[in-house]
């Protein structure tokens, strides 16, 4: 039995991993698939990838890919989910804003520097017409910390999986003030180099299972039962999120990730482009 750490944020888009993992899938490959829950985010798992204190991350493509180009030594071995990831903008219950363009020069509440919540920051300056130099952040680590940065005034607003923070827009803990989608698929598959170039086998067994899984998830019978008792999200909403979201089983094409380079290039979140080779595996 092989052991094979993977890491991933404590959300609904990594129910196919746990499935995978209970039914026993990749034990059946001989696979000891460990996973670890990292509500810090992407960020976080970059650190983790580049500290060898995981083998693969599911992780955000704009963190991973800026990561990347700075030197960690990861590749993206496949795209998860295809589709754009929504992040609302939120703001504490008591607030004094209530639209999106009132927010320009406030501070934003960001899980950490590399984070989706950071880069993200700067795709929604850019998408209002700000100056992006002027972005003010608090690091706020987790979810949690953003509760108490947006109650208690540290930080002005916060961007997150607009699913995710849904229970907290209902139950009145924020505001959400609108949305902001990527415009590049959101989640891939990254592994180290060292996993990719010693466990070659081992991946294409871990790839091939999750494949399988990702394929027939929106067809399982009451998925979004499942889905809505697991993450304690309202049934409706978890419809809503099946319905635009979309998991690949193929990897990243050249044209998208220039895009994506592209994109962080002019937000100044990078300062080179790198080719294909350096990135994708």
């Amino acid at each position: 039995m092989k052991t094979v750490k993977i890491i991933g944020v404590p959300e609904h888009f990594n129910f196919p991993w746990h499935l995978a993992i209970e039914e026993g899938a990749f034990e059946e490959r001989g696979i000891d698939l460990q996973w670890s829950d990292i509500p810090e985010g992407t960020g976080k798992m970059c650190q983790m990838l580049q500290d060898g204190e995981t083998d693969l991350a599911i992780i955000l493509t704009e963190g991973i890919v800026k990561s990347i180009v700075e030197g960690n030594p990861v590749k993206i071995v496949q795209k998860y989910i295809e589709s754009p990831l929504l992040w609302g903008i939120h703001v504490g219950a008591k607030s004094k804003y209530n639209t999106i363009k009132e927010l320009e020069n406030t501070k934003l509440a960001i899980s950490r520097y590399g984070s989706g919540s950071h880069l993200m920051a700067y795709v929604n300056a850019k998408n209002n017409g700000w100056d992006t130099n002027a972005l003010e952040f608090e690091v706020i680590n987790n979810l949690d910390g953003a509760v108490t940065a947006l109650t208690n005034g540290a930080a002005d607003y916060f961007m997150w999986e607009h699913f995710t923070t849904k229970p907290l827009v209902d139950n009145g803990t924020f505001r959400r003030l609108g949305d902001c989608p990527t415009p590049w698929p959101c989640f891939v598959i990254a592994a180290t180099d060292n996993f990719i170039s010693t466990q070659k086998s081992t991946l294409a067994h871990i790839l091939e299972v999750i494949n399988l899984y990702t394929e027939e998830f929106k067809s399982i019978p009451s998925i979004d039962r499942n889905l809505s008792n697991a993450y304690e999200q309202q049934l409706e909403d978890i419809k809503e999120w099946l319905s635009i979201t979309e998991w690949s089983q193929s990897q990243m094409d050249g044209k998208t990730l220039s895009g994506v380079q592209e994109q962080l290039k002019i937000l100044g979140l990078i300062d080179k482009q790198v080719p294909k080779e350096s990135i994708l595996f």
